[in-house]
C-alpha cells in the first residue's frame, strides 16, 4: 500500500471493486486478483481505524487530565 494512501481513497477503491463483483462486471480471470486487492484495502482501513482510535483516546485522556 502507498504511504500516501489515504483512509477516504482505500474505502472508495473498495466500495468499488465490490460494485465490480455485485455486478459481475469483473470477469473470473481478474476476480482472483480484484479479492486480493479488496482484502488489502479491507486490512488498511481497519489499521487505520484503529491508530486513529488509539490517538483520539489520548487526546481525550490527555484533555482529561488538563481539565
Amino acid at each position: 500500500m502507498d504511504p500516501q494512501t489515504t483512509y477516504e481513497a482505500a474505502y472508495k477503491e473498495l466500495q468499488q471493486i465490490a460494485r465490480e463483483i455485485e455486478n459481475e462486471t469483473v470477469s473470473v480471470d481478474v476476480l482472483a486478483a480484484k479479492v486480493k486487492r479488496a482484502s488489502e484495502l479491507i486490512t488498511f482501513c481497519q489499521n487505520k481505524l484503529r491508530s486513529t482510535e488509539v490517538e483520539v483516546t489520548k487526546i481525550i485522556e490527555q484533555m482529561e487530565k488538563k481539565g
